[in-house]
């Protein structure tokens, strides 16, 4: 079973060499039971180390089962222990907070798929505890917490148990029970080696070996007349050969195991969060808070472009404004349009001469004192033609718009702004009725829809007239204020104010001493310069989200960290049972992947809340996108694995013995 020579560990403590063991030479047979002896410091604990795969040697050999094992990874020792060794601890390390019957089977968890275990309700009923599978630790006495000990050493169906001062910390009775489970599970085959320095608890076994200084002083059986060492039986246990490197599996057995380790993973994962369950709230809290805030973010950004992309558009897309240039006479700077002029048979040539531009609308504006009845309204008056309507997107909510008959004719009929209305009309349908502007009587024959303000300016307090009516029955000109254009398409936009340009220039070439008469203004620059801004903001208040989600972050891997050192002793009895590095790593990894993505599904929940709400209070829509909620959900996840990595490869990459040993 066991062949150690020359093995020699060496520990360094402070500025000293500490020889734990000195060239030791042992050799134990399968089925033997064995007791190790010596003083406190006399190297039996690190040579039970040594033979439980918990330590390594620093020089010499180690055969166990025929396999030689002194120089395995850490992986490949605890599959050896998973498979072979079973451990019975002084301190009995149960998960405290874990019932007895999943104490039990815990190793389960580590074993490699298709092992022959055995049943845990069985193993406890075996020791006496079938009443007592969900009692927990605390609820148990210490003869008890070592049953489940043993218990659980024996779930595996090991060769060999390796019994560290099993009854130390019990009572003569206790003890007394215990040692004698020990050997009547060696009766059985099971080859027991047992740590101590009491020597009554020595004499149950067969073989004493009593160790100083890290060497052994004597191996001698306890009496002259001790039976020999029982046997297995042919066929009961595998031939102690060397062990062949196994077939590679196929893919559908190796997905079919990484399929039950995640699962197994993520179970222990849960069951951990769940036993401290305060501590993962706290955790989870900076998640949701940072998750929450990215969706409001979104939502506010996207929401403000909406809006304000909404409210451009209401005033008309792909604009341009074609007005007179200010002139200069005498070295005075005049007001636009003072000396140069724009005439309406203009825009007919822009639409005849340049083809992206799909509507041209004519345009003088009038301030005028309003009057119907006892009310009157000081607004602007806006004469246009039918083209108007296609250019600044506007649309009739009540009524009829005019036409080019009513243009041609010069008929006094008007359409009525939303403002304006409220100021003559109040919540009257003003339709019909008929207005005094600048003293000049009007037909309502319609109401515009209403498009709210831009900036300072209320785009819904103005009166829509015929450009001819407007021009000679309230301004008296010939000539209008501006040409507003509608280009085809966005793109387009370019091409149409190069085209209008060329046109005006022939109609009114530009002179060295005042250069163009004509100005013309791209209100998609205007568009795009807002748009740009919304965006700005829109990630500077993400970075500000994104800042909140790293605080998060760092709160996890503060917890998990804090997690692993209280759970060391737990990591320790982890791998002393059979767990691999990359178990542990999982393990926790795991957690806080969990935590992370618990905090993005709250932090979804209770961002979608506070969007829903803040819809109802402001003026624009809020819209929740699914890229919003995959973005956020993506973000949880990649925070639990960025910063639930270290602390999780700081747990897997511990020592078992120096877990254990850790206060």
């Amino acid at each position: 079973m066991i062949e150690l020579r020359d093995v020699s560990k060496t520990y360094r403590m402070g500025g000293d060499d500490v020889h734990a063991l000195r060239n030791v030479s042992l050799r134990i047979e399968d089925g033997e039971f064995v007791a190790i002896m010596g003083p406190s410091g006399s190297g039996k604990s690190t040579l039970m180390n040594v033979l439980g795969l918990l330590d390594v040697p620093d020089t010499g050999s180690y055969r166990l089962a025929g396999r030689e094992v002194a120089r395995l990874s850490e992986d490949e020792l605890a599959q050896e222990r998973s498979r072979r060794i079973g451990f019975v601890f002084q301190q009995f390390h149960l998960l405290s907070r874990t019932s007895a019957l999943d104490n039990v089977r815990l190793p389960l968890l580590y074993a490699a798929p298709g092992a022959r275990t055995a049943s845990a309700e069985e193993l406890l009923g075996l020791v006496g505890l079938g009443g007592r599978l969900q009692h927990r630790p605390n609820e148990l006495s210490g003869g008890q917490q070592q049953r489940v000990a043993i218990a659980r050493s024996l779930i595996n169906n090991p060769s060999l148990i390796l019994a560290d001062e099993p009854t130390g910390n019990l009572d003569t009775a206790s003890g007394e029970e215990i040692l004698a489970l020990l050997k009547r599970l060696n009766d059985e085959g099971i080859t027991v080696i047992l740590v101590t320095h009491e020597p009554d608890v020595a004499q149950h076994a067969r073989r004493i070996i009593r160790v100083k200084d890290g060497q052994i002083l004597s191996d001698e059986a306890t009496s002259p007349t001790a039976a020999p060492p029982p046997r297995r039986e042919a066929g009961t246990a595998p031939a102690p050969a060397p062990v062949e490197a196994p077939a590679p599996p196929s893919w559908k057995r190796t997905a079919s195991i990484l399929l039950i380790d995640l699962r197994t993973y993520f179970r222990q994962a849960i069951l951990s969060l769940l036993r401290n369950k305060m501590r993962s709230g706290l955790s989870t809290l900076g998640i949701v808070i940072g998750v929450a805030a990215v969706m409001i973010v979104l939502a506010l950004a996207t929401g403000a472009r909406d809006a304000i992309s909404k409210q451009i558009t209401s005033l008309g897309s792909n604009l341009l404004f074609v007005q007179p240039a200010p002139r200069i006479v005498s070295g005075v700077k005049l007001e636009a349009g003072s000396v140069s002029r724009l005439k309406r048979t203009d825009a007919a040539r822009i639409l005849e001469g340049v083809p992206e531009v799909a509507s041209a609308a004519p345009v003088v504006r009038v301030r005028a004192q309003v009057v119907y009845g006892d009310n009157n309204a000081n607004t602007e008056v806006t004469g246009s033609t039918p083209d108007y309507f296609a250019v600044h997107s506007a649309e009739v909510l009540v009524g009829r718009a005019f036409d080019d008959s009513d243009d041609q004719a010069r008929n006094r009929v008007a359409l009525l702004g939303m403002t304006v209305v409220k100021e003559l009309f109040g919540t009257r349908n003003p339709v019909g009725e008929y207005i005094k502007v600048n003293r000049v009587i009007f037909q309502v024959v319609g109401v515009l829809k209403p498009k709210g303000s831009s900036g300072p300016r209320d785009e819904d307090d103005t009166i829509l007239a015929p450009l001819a009516t407007v021009m000679h029955r309230l301004e008296g000109t010939n000539y209008v204020d501006s040409i507003d254009l509608r280009a085809a398409t966005a793109e387009g936009i370019q091409t149409a104010e190069a085209g209008v340009e060329r046109v005006l220039s022939a109609e009114y070439p530009p002179t060295p001493s005042q250069g163009s008469s004509f100005r013309i203004n791209n209100f998609a620059s205007v568009q795009q310069t807002m748009m740009s801004i919304i965006n700005m903001l829109g990630v500077l208040l993400a970075g500000v989200a994104a800042i909140s989600l790293l605080v998060g972050g760092v709160g996890i891997m503060n917890i998990m960290l804090v997690s692993v050192t209280e759970r060391t002793r737990e990591i320790g009895l982890r791998k002393a049972l059979g767990a691999r590095g990359r178990d542990i790593l999982s393990q926790f990894l795991i957690e806080s992947v969990t935590i992370s993505l618990l905090g993005g599904i709250g932090g979804i929940t209770i961002g979608g809340a506070i969007i829903a709400v803040a819809s109802l209070l402001i003026d624009f829509s809020l819209p929740i996108s699914w890229l919003a909620v995959l973005l956020a959900a993506v973000s949880s996840a990649s925070i639990g694995i960025a910063f639930g990595l270290w602390p999780a490869r700081k747990a897997s990459r511990l020592k078992p013995i120096e877990a254990l040993r850790f206060e």
